[in-house]
């Protein structure tokens, strides 16, 4: 294929995502439909307007890989050691039982033990991409629901190696599963230790090197280079790229620069993971399923019927709520997308057979289209069973959503880091942006919440949690960033309340007139104090040094300013 062809396939994919994907939104239906349907237009089973390549399928994987370093991002080590117990207990519990359950079904309807292992153990995971992405855009990933359902999902990407390894031994005669799967954990731990003491020892180092460059490109350019990179390292010591995606985030969230580095690879992951949706619709054979739709339905129905109780029993018996087990059940019913991997190995190995092979795929990708549907469903049984609103249904985690109801600052200069010790004197939390890297590690020193980030993108104000803050503070000392970030945080969170630090007169109005709440003239202000002392020091009465100042501020400092205009129009 050349790059005229490389080139219209991507024009399309483009043309089908802007067309399609909105009309679901408009529906309020997920994004993520509308990606399949745009998959299912475009593909070869569709109107084939797009070949089903392998390059289309490696580029749509990388959309898993971006998702996977964006929750190692937002979960840093601390919290991924308390959700430990979720994660090696009840994923285990779910993967082993599961895989059990579903392959004796296997076996008894006749099928070899091979067979039956493999189909068990392959549908026995969920899609991690598919149940990320709802809980984002539901805003569930920090509930009880959706750290149980993350936990889960974690385990089951790690044990996808050693279910390849026992995939690709099944198919070699004379290997030893054990000297294999010790070779592989051996190369795997190996891997593990040197990148975890590389993130620990250098990687701050780096980052604070090419941040103190101010060069955005460059930044972005080495986010880039250690996902990627370490996703590289995991692939040939035989893990997986995810892996090595999800433990990069996981170093990098125990940095400063976590916010803006969230904010700068998000447009990345949103574009590959659309495009992953995208291929996943263009595997859909809509020929295959008529004509085998009896047997599919059956499939599909009984999967997803049998996930959702084996995997709520399993939460409830491990101590959980029924509303968070019902839902967590519901929402890993279907197949995921390593399931593809694994049966893809054992066809390539002939394990199974080919028309098996395709009934099963095409299984794991409608299971995957009615994800959606049992994510709602899930939710109207729980309320049901509870006997509540949807409104008061589950809280957030603190140990997770640690930003709520805090003071956002933009920028960290003496206005910022003054107002930061006031605040905190006064009992209250904050977070603070600065592009500064010297200032922003001195600070972190000294236990100040501080991050590197710009805060005049929208998406590092997201990033740092300006949708849960309480008050925004801005004391940047640049007139013009100043306000486009007023004008920005009053455009996206219209009841914010915004308390700016204004150069002059003309400033505060710019910043009045963008959406600020109250403006402070640090050069009036500043004026004022000084005055105050020098009457105080002439022996002027407090109540009336109190009552010229404040007859100033009460008109904006605006006879101040004219007084001071003036004199320099004399001059």
């Amino acid at each position: 294929m050349d790059n005229s062809e490389y080139l219209l396939d991507v024009l399309v994919f483009l043309i089908a995502a802007v067309l399609i994907v909105p009309l679901f939104q408009r529906f309020r239906s997920s994004p993520i439909l509308g990606y399949l349907a745009a998959g299912i237009f475009i593909g070869p089973h569709g109107f084939a307007i797009v070949a089903d390549t392998e390059a289309t399928h490696t580029l749509a994987e990388f959309g898993v890989v971006f998702l996977l370093f964006m929750i190692g991002l937002e979960l840093s080590f601390g919290r991924l050691k308390s959700l430990g117990n979720r994660v090696f207990g009840l994923g285990s519990f779910q993967v082993g039982i599961t895989s059990l359950i579903i392959g004796f079904t296997t076996w008894y309807l006749g099928y070899g033990l091979i067979v039956a292992a493999i189909i068990g153990t392959g549908l026995a995971l969920s899609s991690t991409a598919f149940v990320l992405q709802l809980l984002s855009e539901r805003g569930e990933r920090a509930t009880p629901f959706g750290l149980t359902t993350f936990s889960i999902l974690l385990l089951q990407d790690f044990a996808v190696v050693p279910l390849l390894v026992f995939v690709t031994l099944l198919g070699t005669d004379g290997a030893s599963f054990l000297e294999a799967f010790g070779l592989a954990v051996l190369k795997g731990g190996a891997a593990l230790v040197a990148v975890i003491l590389f993130g620990r020892y250098l990687l701050k180092p780096i980052y604070r090197w090419i941040a103190a460059m101010r060069n955005p490109e460059l930044f972005v350019s080495t986010t880039l280079l250690m996902i990627l990179g370490t996703g590289w390292i995991m692939s040939i010591a035989g893990l997986s790229m995810e892996l090595g995606a999800l433990l990069a985030g996981l170093l990098l969230a125990e940095t400063e620069f976590r916010h803006q580095i969230e904010a700068d690879i998000k447009p990345f992951r949103g574009i590959l993971l659309g495009l992953f949706f995208m291929t996943i619709g263009m595997s859909i054979d809509l020929a295959l399923i008529f004509d085998q739709l009896g047997l599919v339905a059956l499939i599909v129905v009984s999967l997803m019927f049998g996930k959702t109780i084996i995997i709520s029993a399993l939460c409830r018996i491990v101590g959980l709520p029924v509303d968070t087990s019902l839902r967590t059940g519901f929402a890993l019913s279907q197949g995921g997308e390593f399931g593809f991997v694994l049966f893809g190995a054992a066809l390539a190995l002939e394990l199974i057979p080919a028309d098996v092979a395709q009934v099963l795929m095409a299984v794991i990708t409608l299971s995957m289209v009615a994800t959606p549907a049992m994510f709602y469903l899930g939710k109207q049984v729980a309320c049901w069973h509870e006997g509540r609103s949807e409104q008061s249904y589950e809280t957030i985690d603190p140990n997770v959503e640690d930003l709520k109801n805090y003071i956002l600052i933009a920028g960290f200069g003496r206005v910022g880091q003054t107002v930061a010790k006031v605040l905190s004197d006064a009992g209250l939390s904050y977070v603070a942006l600065d592009l500064d890297q010297t200032r922003v590690t001195k600070c972190r020193a000294k236990g100040m919440s501080v991050y590197y980030g710009d805060a005049d993108q929208i998406h590092v104000l997201e990033a740092a949690g300006a949708q849960k803050a309480k008050t925004a503070i801005i004391t940047l000392d640049k007139p013009k960033a100043a306000s486009r970030v007023v004008l920005a945080l009053h455009t996206n969170f219209p009841d914010l309340p915004i308390y700016v630090r204004a150069r002059d007169r003309r400033h505060m109005a710019r910043l009045e007139k963008a959406g600020a709440t109250a403006v402070v003239s640090e050069a009036a202000e500043s004026s004022l104090q000084l005055g105050s002392i020098v009457l105080s020091s002439l022996d002027v009465s407090a109540d009336e040094i109190s009552s010229v100042i404040q007859t100033y501020r009460e008109e904006d400092y605006k006879r101040l300013e004219d007084i001071v205009s003036g004199s320099a129009r004399e001059e």
